[in-house]
């Protein structure tokens, strides 16, 4: 994959260390961006430099602190000299248990991962965007916002909040020329399974009619066409990738 599509492009890209975020770092640097991999991560942060990079900057930062995510952003526009698009693809499952067992820590730390951190990184970078008056935003949420896995009640709790957060910031925004999307991906063979029991990956695969797991190229299509400047009259958008399982 080349061309100019992004050419000019400044990227960051949160849990870019692995997973659909590196895959998206990859396809995006190939197209002319500059990307930044934000991840917690600093040994997947050099093997990802060493392995599909070298990418502008590799930065390890712990989402869940907004004063870090600050930080993070200073020392990224120092090195790309500002902000045009955001990815943000950081994200844990939390355990697989029923609701009423399920643990208030694990609980608490879905939440902090995959709202809260995913809100700081929305936040800090928008003011960036804004000097610009230009911006493309895209929230990776999961197809579990919106019909609710069982025996994932957190994850399914934070990816819902993740559609309504995207949705505010999309009409917030309107005016601006920053669009803020989010895509609803099912089950894609990622790192992320090892978080997994094997009986919750073969349920998510039960529901997929095209019988078979997403791939992280398929997924980076989706997410590289809303982070492109074609990505002009969509904002709070939700977009479905999700071999026919979602039914709206």
């Amino acid at each position: 994959m080349s061309g100019e599509r992004f050419e000019g492009r400044k990227a960051i890209v949160t849990g870019g260390a692995s997973g659909i975020g590196l895959g998206v770092c990859a396809r995006l640097s190939a197209e002319g961006a500059e990307v930044a991999l934000w991840d917690s991560d600093a040994d997947a942060l050099k093997a990802a430099q060493s392995t599909k990079g070298p990418f502008a900057a590799a930065i390890p930062v712990d989402i869940t602190d907004p004063a870090a995510v600050d930080r993070a952003l200073l020392d990224t526009v120092s090195v790309l000299g500002g902000v045009d698009i955001l990815i943000t693809s950081a994200g844990i499952t939390g355990p697989n248990t029923i609701a009423w067992d399920y643990p208030i820590a694990a609980w608490k730390r879905v939440i902090d991962v995959n709202l809260n951190g995913l809100f700081y990184c929305n936040r800090a970078v928008i003011p960036e965007m804004l000097k610009g008056g230009y911006g493309r935003i895209v929230n990776v949420a999961s197809i579990a916002g919106k019909e609710g896995n069982p025996n994932a009640s957190a994850y399914s709790a934070s990816k819902a909040a993740v559609i309504g957060l995207t949705k505010s910031l999309g009409k917030e925004l309107a005016k601006s020329g920053i669009t803020v999307n989010c895509i609803t991906p099912a089950a894609v063979h990622t790192p992320i399974f090892d978080q997994m029991t094997q009986e919750h990956i073969d349920f998510m695969l039960s529901k997929i009619p095209m019988g078979r797991f997403g791939k992280i190229e398929e997924v980076t299509s989706l997410i590289c066409w809303l982070a492109s400047e074609e990505c002009s009259f969509t904002t709070g958008g939700v977009f479905d990738i999700s071999g026919g399982r979602a039914t709206y």
